[in-house]
């Protein structure tokens, strides 16, 4: 593990002078110092997906192609701010078999470690509605394991406010058939993410969502009777 890798309070407060300076000028004066944070967050990202390819495959070749730009895509947005005011990045798993994405947000005060199922397209919905309503004790225990509520509390996530289609609202499993997303999120204090255990503790969260990633892998790779599709 190489724990001199570290995100300096440098890279967390150039984002907060960013954000009250969040114009091109100001940016292109103080793009040196960008530079320099930027690097910081590329290192960590590196030594992160090192550590986490130890124990699952991903499609990502380095942790510079890991972190997001800077620079906002304002074309639809009634927000032109042309920066965005955090450090992300996010780790695609690799091929058909394996399903799910690791996403971080660093920001000062709001910096957290997310994974899961952002937008499922109507096929994978359906498969995974199918399998919670035939079968949703294998999941509910993934949730209410000691290791998910330390370190997620609850799956999050946007919700029908009734039942979907095809499903009754007296269903026992109505509160999972009602999810439209499937989120997984770990909340990190300044303090945490400034100390020098912070790629440990960033990388125990990502590890952490492994029985969700899995669960899901196994759904999505099977149909209803459980055989593979791959």
């Amino acid at each position: 593990m190489e724990n001199h890798v570290t995100i300096p309070k440098s890279s967390l407060d150039f984002l907060v002078q960013l954000k009250e300076n969040n114009n091109k000028p100001w940016f292109e004066i103080n793009k040196p110092q960008y530079l320099i944070e930027l690097n910081h967050i590329e290192n960590f990202a590196g030594a992160l997906l090192k550590e986490l390819s130890k124990s699952d495959v991903l499609e990502n070749v380095s942790g510079k192609k890991s972190v997001y730009r800077i620079y906002r895509d304002i074309r639809f947005s009634k927000d032109k701010t042309p920066f965005k005011t955090f450090w992300g990045g996010s780790y695609t798993r690799a091929t058909a078999a394996r399903r799910g994405g690791y996403y971080f947000h660093l920001e000062k005060g709001n910096s957290f470690f997310a994974g899961g199922f952002w937008g499922p397209n109507a096929a994978d919905l359906k498969r995974i509605r199918a399998e919670f309503a035939q079968d949703p004790k294998t999941f509910q225990k993934i949730l209410r394991s000691k290791s998910f509520i330390s370190n997620f509390g609850t799956l999050q996530g946007e919700q029908l406010k009734t039942a979907p289609k095809g499903f009754d609202i007296d269903h026992p499993a109505i509160d999972l058939l009602r999810f439209k997303q499937f989120l997984v999120i770990k909340r990190f204090t300044d303090e945490e993410v400034l100390s020098p255990d912070f790629l440990q503790q960033a990388l125990d969260a990502f590890k952490n969502m492994r029985p969700f990633f899995d669960y899901m892998s196994e759904v999505l790779t099977t149909d209803a009777n459980g055989a593979s599709i791959l």
